[in-house]
Order: structure tokens, then C-alpha cells, then sequence
């Protein structure tokens, strides 16, 4: 018998192309980091450039071959500097090969009024905004699946749970509405930590600044930042921007650890609440009958590195000067990517499970039903008909007694209240029903969910309209410093041709 892979006889298909290209698959072919290292510190090049030129620190020609230099190596992507030794790291060895490609007096002029510590701390900060964008981006969009699936589920009867036991009637909606109020705040306290990474320490020198008279604020321009910073100490002290957007991760890990949980407890068949999709499970290589939702184990897993990246991070930076440092510029901030891009891949796996599952309203409603959970209500009932609410909890309380011991039927029986409130129907004391009468405290009630959905929507809203402000400056700025760099290189093009027209004349 031939064997597909895809089909284990529990499942027919096998887990869907992104969480293999997530989870599953190893990556052999990915760009070295090397090279992405040199993309920033090149980008960087060209910002300084074009400003020492503007300034007058160096003359248009030098600039102009500095210039076409730095852009056939990114054009290149480094290909030239492949095997290159770097026994004094990797700018080094960069700016070497542009000094023997050009010579002394073009290339040698590339690090003028800059130290490597101005330029670490710059291109960290520019490192940092890929994982800062996908991992906002994720976040938004698992925001947009929650609201439109706390819509869809807003009827949706079930019980909440408190100390893993049935405690009130709720609605799946309801559910899904309270996750997206505390992942907007997650998504808040990120764009807020993002902050930090609108100044440029460009400028700052080793840590005293320089006599060169730079213009700090147009390289922050050309790369795309509000502003320079405004102490060079600081600039190359601090990498609290690293901290402050892991520390936010760390917080949004707790939240999306917890919602995996509830997916694990709630998909299991003691549950049935919910069916995760087939490509977001998997079967087990030995038990045939297995059908596990590992990806929110991944969720666990990934949420959990910013925690351990910002305990690493701050206590390699404690007990450091306030100045430069190896300690905090390189060895403490080691794990923050990939701690942020980890967060974002459980964001995405979550957002993907919720996408893709089906609630089961019969086993929602049985389990509410079985939880007794109408009891709080009842004693609530007879709390406003007059009954001191200690009370009738005791009452309550002896009534599902009875019920669990199978002395009476239903609660309704147990205390009476077809005989008490005669205007009352049973169907109205049932699960099922009671959380419509929820109104107050921000409870499932339909006049509650109302008011609340529009509110949590436009700060989402927000929010995304932020991040794409974000993202928009960004690029904006690329094209601001290739329009820059091309102005150089074609006026100098133009002199030169002038020049030569001139000795030919």
C-alpha cells in the first residue's frame, strides 16, 4: 500500500503550508545575518554621506564615488565581501574593502565624525523595526478576527469558567470580546514601547559627541526618525527601546498563553467546545485515534521567549556604567529579535486557530447546564424579591445540593420557584436565557455588548491606523534618502560632463 503522508486515516490533510513553513520545516536557505547586518550599516552609509556632503564636510566628487560604491554592494547584496576575514568586525572589514576599492581619500573619508557605538546603537534601532511591525501587524490582525468572531458568537450561549469549575452564564461572544479588550491593551502598551525607537543616536559619536559639524537631525531625517537624540551619553548608553518593546512582548505572551489553554482544554473531547481545523492539528505517530492541536503548544512555547529575553536582557545590562558597553550594546540584546519574532509567530498561530475553528453550541450548552450555572442568577432573583442575598445563596446553594444528589430535578424544582415567582417562566432560569439579563458590569447582555463592541473596535482601529503611520514613515524615508543619494550622484555626473566639455572646448 502506497503511503500519503498528508492522510493518516484520522486526518485527511496534513497541517496547513504555513505552519509547516512555520513549525515544521527546516529553513536551509535563509540570508546569512551577516548580510543583513551590512544592509543597516550601508543604509546608514548613504544617509551619512549625503549629510557630510550637504554640510560641506566632503566634496561632492568623493561623495558621488562613495556613494555609486555603497549602492553596487547592496546591489550586490555583499557578494563582494563573501570570505572576507574580519578579525576587527564586520564594519571593518566592510569599510576595508571600500578603501582598497577606492582608495584612502574617498574611502577613508566614510567614518568621519562617527564611531562604531553611534552606528551599533542606530542600526539596532533599525533592526528592530521588522520584528516590531510583524509583530504589531499580527497582533492587529488576530484583533480583527476576535471582533468579528465575538460578533458572529455574541448569541452563542455558554458557561465562564472560574477555577476550572462551570461558574455563570456567559456567550462564546462574550468570551472573544474580552480577549480583544486585553489584547488591544497589549497592542497599546507596544505601540507605546515603540516610541523609543523614533530617536536617532547617530551623531553621538563613541560617547562625546564631535567637532565635525554634522547635521544629526537630517540623518535621523533620511532614516526615517521624528528626531535625534539629546545626550550622547544616552545614545550610546541605553537600549531601552530593546527592553521596553520585549517587556510589552513578555505581557502580550502571558495573554496569548493563556487563550491557547482555553483552546487546548476546550477542543479536548472531555469539552468539545470547539474543533480546531485540520491543518492546524496533528496525529500521532503511534496512536491512530490521536487528533492534537500541537500548534498551541508552539503558542505556549514562543509566548514564553520575550519573558526569558527580558530577564536575560535587563540582567546583563544591571550592573553596567552608564556609558557604552559590550555588555548591554551586544551580549544583552542577543535574544530580543528573535524573542519579538517568536511572538509573533504564537500571535499568528493564534490568530489562525481562531479563524479556522468551529464552536458546538450543544456542547457549550450542555456543559452550562450541567455546571448548574443559573444558580448565581436564582439567588439573585430571590435577592431582589426581597431575601438578604447571604441567604439565599444558603438556599441556592442547598437547592443544587439536592439536585447533585438527585433529590430534585432542576434548581427551578429544588427552590421552588414555579410556587414563588408565578410570573416566571422556567425556559427564563435556564442557562441558556439568563445571560441575556446580564446587562450591568459590563456583562454578556445584548444593551452591553452593544455598547461595548463599537468602543473596542475604534480603539483597534486606531491602533492599526498608528502602525501603518508607523510603516509609512518608514518607507517614506527610504524613498526620501534614494532621491537624496540619486541627486548627488547626478549632479556630480553633471559637473563632471560640464567639466569635460569645458577642457574639450
Amino acid at each position: 500500500m502506497s503511503v500519503n503522508e498528508a492522510d493518516t486515516g484520522r486526518l485527511r490533510t496534513a497541517a496547513s503550508s504555513r505552519i509547516r513553513s512555520m513549525l515544521l520545516e527546516k529553513k536551509t536557505h535563509a540570508r546569512p545575518e551577516w548580510k543583513d547586518e551590512l544592509a543597516r550599516i550601508s543604509l546608514v552609509d548613504l544617509a551619512h554621506v549625503v549629510m557630510l556632503t550637504e554640510r560641506g564636510v566632503i566634496d561632492a566628487d568623493v561623495a558621488a564615488s562613495l556613494l555609486a560604491a555603497v549602492v553596487d554592494l547592496r546591489r550586490q547584496s555583499f557578494v563582494p565581501l563573501e570570505g572576507r576575514p574580519t578579525p576587527r568586525g564586520l564594519y571593518l572589514a566592510y569599510e576595508g574593502h571600500l578603501i582598497e576599492r577606492l582608495g584612502d581619500g574617498v574611502g577613508g573619508v566614510l567614518h568621519t565624525g562617527r564611531s562604531r557605538n553611534d552606528l551599533n546603537a542606530t542600526c539596532f534601532q533599525l533592526a528592530l523595526r521588522e520584528p516590531f511591525i510583524r509583530l504589531g501587524s499580527e497582533l492587529a490582525a488576530l484583533g480583527v478576527v476576535l471582533l468579528n468572531r465575538a460578533r458572529r458568537y455574541r448569541e452563542l450561549p455558554m458557561a465562564a469558567y472560574t477555577h476550572f469549575q462551570g461558574a455563570v452564564p456567559v456567550t462564546f461572544g462574550h468570551y472573544l470580546l474580552g480577549l480583544a479588550a486585553a489584547l488591544e491593551r497589549d497592542l497599546a502598551a507596544l505601540l507605546q514601547a515603540a516610541a523609543a525607537l523614533d530617536r536617532c543616536p547617530l551623531g553621538a559619536g563613541a560617547v562625546g559627541g564631535t567637532t565635525v559639524p554634522i547635521d544629526a537631525g537630517r540623518t535621523a531625517d533620511l532614516l526615517g526618525f521624528t528626531g535625534r537624540v539629546r545626550n550622547s551619553i544616552d545614545a550610546v548608553a541605553s537600549r531601552d527601546a530593546a527592553l521596553r518593546l520585549v517587556s510589552a512582548a513578555a505581557v502580550l505572551g502571558v495573554t496569548l498563553d493563556r487563550a491557547a489553554l482555553d483552546l487546548l482544554l476546550w477542543s479536548s473531547r472531555e469539552y468539545g467546545y470547539v474543533t480546531i481545523p485540520d491543518g492546524l492539528v496533528g496525529s500521532s505517530s503511534m496512536m491512530p485515534q490521536k487528533r492534537n492541536p500541537f500548534v498551541l503548544e508552539h503558542v505556549q512555547g514562543r509566548s514564553a521567549m520575550a519573558l526569558g529575553a527580558f530577564v536575560t536582557a535587563a540582567g546583563a545590562m544591571r550592573g553596567t556604567p552608564f556609558t557604552n558597553s559590550i555588555a548591554v550594546g551586544t551580549e544583552a540584546v542577543g535574544p530580543i529579535i528573535p524573542a519579538l519574532l517568536a511572538t509573533a509567530d504564537a500571535t499568528e498561530i493564534l490568530r489562525l486557530a481562531y479563524a479556522g475553528l468551529r464552536p458546538n453550541p450543544a456542547a457549550m450548552a450542555t456543559g452550562a447546564e450541567a455546571a448548574l450555572t443559573e444558580a448565581t442568577a436564582v439567588a439573585e432573583l430571590l435577592a431582589l424579591a426581597g431575601t438578604p442575598f447571604r441567604r439565599s445563596h444558603h438556599e441556592v446553594g442547598a437547592g443544587v445540593r439536592a439536585v447533585l444528589e438527585g433529590d430534585a430535578g432542576s434548581l427551578w424544582e429544588a427552590v421552588a420557584l414555579g410556587t414563588r415567582f408565578p410570573d416566571k417562566t422556567r425556559a427564563e432560569l435556564e442557562p441558556r436565557a439568563i445571560w441575556r439579563a446580564a446587562e450591568f458590569g459590563a456583562g454578556p447582555g445584548p444593551a452591553s455588548f452593544d455598547r461595548v463592541f463599537p468602543e473596542l473596535v475604534g480603539d483597534w482601529m486606531r491602533h492599526r491606523a498608528t502602525l501603518a503611520e508607523r510603516r509609512a514613515r518608514w518607507s517614506e524615508a527610504d524613498l526620501r534618502l534614494a532621491a537624496a543619494v540619486d541627486r548627488l550622484q547626478a549632479a556630480e555626473g553633471a559637473a563632471t560632463t560640464k567639466e569635460d566639455a569645458d577642457v574639450q572646448s
